[in-house]
Order: C-alpha cells, then structure tokens, then sequence
C-alpha cells in the first residue's frame, strides 16, 4: 500500500490545483477592487453592483480553504458549490456550453484532480478501478 504518492503526481496535482487557486485569487480580489469590467459583466449576469463584495467574500474564503492542506476537502466542497451556481447563472442565460457552463466544470475538475493525486485517503473513498 501507498504511503505518499509519486513524486509526479504531487507535482501534478500542485499544479493542477495552483490553476484553480490562481484564477479564483484573481477573481475573488477583482469582485473587491471592481473595475469596469468586473461590474458590468457582473450585471450582465443578472446580479446587482452589492453582490460583488458577498461573491467576492464567499469565493475567497473558500479558496482560501482549500489552500490550507487540513481544511482543503471543505473549501472544494464549498468551492464545488460555488461553481454551481456560476454553472446555473450561465445556464439560465443560454449562455455557451463549453466556453461559459462548462467553464466552472474544468475547475471543479482541476480542483477534485489535483487532491486526489496528493491525497491518498480521497484515492481510497474513490478509487480509479482497472
């Protein structure tokens, strides 16, 4: 049995998951700085200007969770929520599939991928089966 996985899973999985960080930093901080662009696209969705600092909040704090090793299952799941709701948002608005609803899917992927190469206890509750 494993005790730590490869050494080319773990990178793999730093990077699949710094991907997932990094764009979610950058989204989170822009909700907060709200420049033109942030604001109008974020109407365009159908939210009001005072919903960037609560998306902003919720999606920084749970990135933020997933960082930190010992809380990083709970801010996937909050995290997972999250996209969601962006996935419905893009839905509701026939929005494309790939480029706009599915978006937030590649995350979620990148995000779940990227623990289950490092964490061996998710390999156990979801084992890839030969």
């Amino acid at each position: 049995m494993e005790t730590q996985p490869s050494k080319a899973a773990r990178w793999t999985s730093y990077i699949m998951s710094g991907i997932v960080i990094l764009f979610m930093l950058m989204d989170s901080i822009m909700k907060f700085v709200k420049p033109t662009e942030v604001i109008e696209g974020t109407l365009a969705l159908g939210f009001k200007e005072s919903h960037l600092v609560t998306m902003g909040s919720l999606g920084l704090i749970s990135t933020l969770l997933y960082i930190y090793p010992r809380t990083a299952i709970l801010g996937a799941v909050l995290l997972t929520g999250y996209f969601g709701g962006a996935m419905a948002t893009h839905v509701r608005l026939d929005n494309p599939l790939f480029t706009h609803i599915l978006f937030t899917g590649y995350l979620g992927i990148m995000m779940w991928g990227g623990l289950w190469l490092r964490n061996l206890k998710l390999r156990e509750l979801f084992p890839v089966v030969k």
